[in-house]
C-alpha cells in the first residue's frame, strides 16, 4: 500500500490574501484594491491573490490523489502562520514531505499522518502543507478501501456512521444585500458572516452593524419560505471591543441589544474582541459568555482569532470561552487533527463549526464536508470563494453526494 510517486501543481486559491492590520488600521478601498502600504510581514501590497499548492499521491495502479495546501484570507494576524508562499512550500515538500511519503502505508490513515508530521528540525511542520497532506492521504486511504474519506475519518475515530446532515453556513464578502438575497432564495441554514472588518461597516456606537442586523432578519421574512428562520451568523473581526473598549460587560451589554433586536433568532457573534493573546482572549471571552448566559441571551459567542491550532481549541473549550469555536481548517492544518477538534469540543459541551477560508479550493472543500459530516459537527462553511452560489453547490452537493452513499451503505447492511 506505498505511495510510488509524488506530484506538485502550483494552484490558486479561490479569493484574495488580505492584510488585517492595514485593514483594521483605516486603508481605503478604489475598486477591488486596498490603497496605501502593508502593515503584515510578506504582503506586498493590501490585497494579493490567494495562491495554492497541490500534491498529488501516485498509488500502486497509477491512480492519482490530491491534496492542496493554502492559508487563510487573513494570513499572519492573530497568532496565525505566515502568509502562504507557494514556492517555498514546494521547496520543503520535495527536501522533507517527499521522503517521508514514499516511506509510508497508505491505507493507515493515522499511522501515515503520525509518520509524515514529524518535527522538521525540532520544529512543526507548516500547517498548510499539514491540511494539503492530510487531505491526500485521506484520500488514498479512501481509494484503497474502496470507501468514503467521511467513512475513513469514522473507522479511524471509532465514530458510527452519519446519518444527518450538517448545517452549512454561507459568508457574503462585501456585496452584502445581494448575497443575503441570494442566500435567503437558497434557504441557507446559516447567514450571512457580513465582513463587518471596518469602522465605516461598524459604525459609530453600532449602529451602522446593528441596521444591518435587523435588516437582514427583516429580509428573511420578506423573500424567504414562510417556515424559513436561519440561524443569524455575523463576523465582526473585534470591532465591538474597538468601539466599546476591552471589557466583558459593555461588549456583553450591546450583544444583547443586538439580540434583541432581532427577536425569534439565534444570533451568533463572531470575534467580537481581540485581547491581544491566546491567554487573554480564554480568560475574557469566558466572562462574556457566562455575562450572556446569566441574562438568558439567545446571542452566542463564535471564538475565531487566537483560537488556531489543536491545542488552542482544546483550551478554549476546555474554559468554556465560547459557545462555539471555528475549527479555521488550513490554521490547523492535519484532516486527523481537524476530527480531533470537532470531538474535544463536543466532550466539552461546545458548539463545534468547521470552517476555513474563502481562499481554499474545491479539493479542500470537499475534504472538509466528510470531516464535518464524519464527525457530526454543529455547522461547516460554504467555500471557497465569495460568491455563494459556487461555495453553496460545492460543500451542499458534496454533503448530499456523501449522505447518499453512506444511506445505501447503512440499506444494505440492514
Amino acid at each position: 500500500m506505498q505511495i510510488k510517486d509524488v506530484l506538485l501543481a502550483p494552484g490558486s486559491g479561490a479569493f484574495f490574501y488580505d492584510d488585517q492590520a492595514a485593514i483594521r488600521a483605516g486603508a481605503s478601498q478604489d475598486g477591488f484594491v486596498y490603497l496605501g502600504e502593508p502593515l503584515t510581514p510578506g504582503f506586498n501590497s493590501i490585497r494579493v491573490p490567494a495562491s495554492s499548492l497541490s500534491i498529488g499521491l501516485v498509488l500502486a495502479d497509477d491512480t492519482v490523489v490530491w491534496g492542496d495546501m493554502m492559508s487563510v484570507q487573513y494570513s499572519g494576524a492573530g497568532g496565525r502562520d505566515p502568509l502562504f508562499d507557494a514556492k517555498q512550500m514546494a521547496d520543503l515538500t520535495a527536501r522533507v514531505m517527499i521522503p517521508r511519503l514514499l516511506d509510508v502505508d497508505a491505507s493507515r490513515y493515522l499511522d501515515a499522518c503520525a509518520k509524515v508530521f514529524e518535527p522538521f528540525e525540532r520544529e512543526g511542520l507548516p500547517l498548510a502543507l499539514e491540511y494539503g497532506v492530510s487531505q491526500a492521504l485521506l484520500r488514498a486511504t479512501a481509494c484503497l478501501q474502496r470507501a468514503t474519506m467521511a467513512e475513513v475519518v469514522c473507522a479511524e475515530f471509532d465514530l458510527p456512521l452519519p446519518t444527518r446532515r450538517v448545517p452549512i453556513y454561507c459568508q457574503s464578502g462585501d456585496a452584502r444585500e445581494i448575497n443575503v438575497d441570494k442566500m435567503i432564495l437558497r434557504s441557507v441554514d446559516v447567514l450571512p458572516h457580513g465582513l463587518i472588518n471596518s469602522r465605516e461597516k461598524f459604525g459609530v456606537g453600532g449602529r451602522t452593524f446593528m441596521e444591518f442586523v435587523k435588516w437582514v432578519a427583516a429580509r428573511t421574512g420578506e423573500i424567504g419560505r414562510p417556515d424559513y428562520q436561519p440561524v443569524l451568523h455575523f463576523d465582526v473581526y473585534g470591532w465591538i471591543g474597538q468601539e466599546f473598549g476591552l471589557d466583558p460587560q459593555r461588549i456583553a451589554d450591546f450583544i444583547c441589544r443586538v439580540a434583541e433586536s432581532v427577536p425569534g433568532f439565534t444570533l451568533n457573534i463572531e470575534s467580537p474582541a481581540d485581547f491581544g493573546s491566546t491567554r487573554a482572549q480564554i480568560e475574557h471571552y469566558a466572562k462574556i459568555v457566562s455575562l450572556l448566559d446569566n441574562r438568558g441571551s439567545i446571542a452566542r459567542i463564535v471564538v475565531d482569532e487566537r483560537c488556531n491550532t489543536l491545542e488552542d481549541i482544546r483550551l478554549f473549550a476546555e474554559a468554556k470561552a465560547a459557545h462555539l469555536v471555528q475549527i479555521k481548517t488550513p490554521d490547523v492544518g492535519s484532516i486527523a487533527d481537524i476530527a480531533r477538534a470537532v470531538l474535544i469540543c463536543k466532550q466539552n459541551q461546545v458548539g463545534a463549526y468547521v470552517g476555513g477560508s474563502c481562499t481554499e479550493t474545491d479539493l479542500s472543500a470537499q475534504a472538509s464536508v466528510h470531516v464535518s459530516v464524519a464527525t457530526q459537527a454543529d455547522m461547516m462553511l460554504a467555500k471557497p470563494g465569495m460568491g455563494v452560489d459556487e461555495a453553496f453547490s460545492i460543500v451542499g452537493n458534496e454533503q448530499n453526494r456523501l449522505l447518499a452513499i453512506l444511506n445505501r451503505r447503512a440499506t444494505n447492511v440492514r
